[in-house]
C-alpha cells in the first residue's frame, strides 16, 4: 500500500508527524498502540526526522502499519483541513546542487551571452551543448550550502525580501537521505535515500555576485537563504515508491502559465552521482535534503521576477504539488 509521511498541525496545535494516503492524513500518534501490536518500534510522538534516524528498522514497520490502515477508508482526517509543514522539520544540512540541467544551463548561455567572443545564435547554442555534454562525461556537480531556516510549508508564502528585486523560481527534486552516508559509491548511492520530495529553491538573482569585492564571486547566503525562500513538500514519499528518480514531470505556473516544464532526465548529474560526489566531502546524516538542480524555464530566461502577488503551484510527479503566494516583505518595493 503506497503511502507518504507528513508533519501537520490543526487549529494551532503542537506539529504531529503522520502516515497518508494521497490526500488522507492519519496521525501516528492515534494509532500509535496498532503500530506497536504490529511490531513498531518508534516512540509515540516520533517525528518524521525521528523515523529517519533508524529508516532501515522503521521502513518495513511502516509498511506493515500501512497495509492495515488502507483497509481502513474511514480513517484520518482531509489534509486539506490541515496546516501542512515540511514534511522533514528543520533538516540538519540542506545542500544544492547547482546547474545540473542541460537545457537550464543552455539557455542561461544564451540569456546572457556568455560564450567565446563573437559567438551568437545557433553557433553559440552549439557551443553550450557541446561544453554541457563534455562537463557530464568529465565534470563533478557543483554543490552549496543553503541555511535550512530558508525552509518553510509548500502552502505557505514566499516573503520576497526588501534587499532584491529578482526573486526567481527553481522547482527541483529533493532527496532525503535514510542512512549516515560517506564516501558512498555511486552503484550504492541510491540504497541511502529514505525518499523524495518537492523543494522551490527561491533565488535572489541580482544578489549572487559580488559587485563590492568581485573576487569573492557568488554570496549564496544572501541569494539563497533568505526566511521562506524554501518551500519544501507537502510530503515525503519513501523511495521504494519511486520506480525512477530520473524520469519525473517537474513542472511549475506562475499565475497560470507554465514557465517550467521538464523531467528529471535532463539532469547532467544524476541523483546517485550527486550522493557519491557529495558524501565524498562531507558527511551525510539521516534527514538531510539534497536539492537536486532545477530544470529550465525559470524567471531569469523570461527576465520575468516574483512580485508581489504571484502565486506559484508547483507539482513532481507522483510527490505532490505546492501552491505558494507571494508577498512583498514590509518595506520592500
Amino acid at each position: 500500500m503506497k503511502f507518504s509521511l507528513g508533519t501537520f498541525s490543526r487549529d494551532g496545535s503542537d506539529k504531529f508527524a503522520a502516515i497518508c494516503f494521497d490526500e488522507r492524513v492519519i496521525a501516528l500518534r492515534e494509532v500509535h498502540g496498532q503500530a506497536v501490536r504490529g511490531g513498531a518500534t518508534w516512540a509515540e510522538g516520533a517525528s518524521v526526522l525521528d523515523l529517519l534516524q533508524s529508516w532501515d528498522r522503521h521502513l518495513p514497520q511502516l509498511l506493515a502499519l500501512a497495509q492495515e490502515l488502507g483497509a481502513q477508508p474511514d480513517a484520518g482526517v482531509a489534509m486539506s483541513s490541515l496546516r501542512v509543514h515540511p514534511p522533514v522539520d528543520l533538516p540538519r544540512q540542506v545542500l544544492c546542487t547547482g546547474a545540473n540541467y542541460r537545457k537550464h544551463v543552455v539557455d542561461l548561455t544564451l540569456d546572457m551571452g556568455v560564450g567565446p567572443e563573437g559567438l551568437q545564435g545557433e553557433a553559440l547554442r552549439q557551443w553550450a551543448e557541446d561544453m554541457m555534454d563534455e562537463r557530464a562525461a568529465k565534470g563533478e556537480p557543483y554543490v552549496f550550502p543553503k541555511l535550512p531556516s530558508a525552509i518553510t510549508g509548500a502552502f505557505d508564502p514566499v516573503v520576497l525580501p526588501a534587499t532584491t528585486q529578482k526573486s526567481d523560481w527553481e522547482l527541483e527534486l529533493a532527496v532525503i537521505i535514510g542512512r549516515p552516508a560517506r564516501n558512498v559509491r555511486r552503484e550504492e548511492a541510491l540504497d541511502y535515500v529514505a525518499g523524495y520530495s518537492i523543494v522551490n529553491d527561491v533565488s535572489a538573482r541580482d544578489l549572487i555576485a559580488r559587485t563590492d569585492y568581485k573576487m569573492l564571486g557568488t554570496d549564496w547566503l544572501r541569494s539563497k537563504s533568505p526566511p521562506s525562500f524554501m518551500p519544501f513538500g507537502p510530503v515525503l514519499v519513501p523511495a521504494c515508491f519511486v520506480d525512477d528518480p530520473q524520469d519525473l514531470r517537474i513542472t511549475l505556473k506562475l499565475n497560470g502559465q507554465t514557465m517550467q516544464d521538464e523531467t528529471s532526465a535532463d539532469m547532467l548529474f544524476d541523483v546517485a552521482r550527486q550522493i557519491e560526489y557529495i558524501s565524498s566531502h562531507v558527511q551525510l546524516w539521516p534527514g538531510d535534503l539534497i536539492a537536486t538542480g532545477s530544470p529550465a524555464g525559470n524567471g531569469t530566461h523570461y527576465n520575468r521576477f516574483l512580485r508581489d502577488g504571484d502565486v506559484m503551484d508547483a507539482e513532481i510527479e507522483g510527490l505532490g504539488r505546492q501552491r505558494n503566494a507571494c508577498i512583498a516583505e514590509p518595506g520592500a518595493h
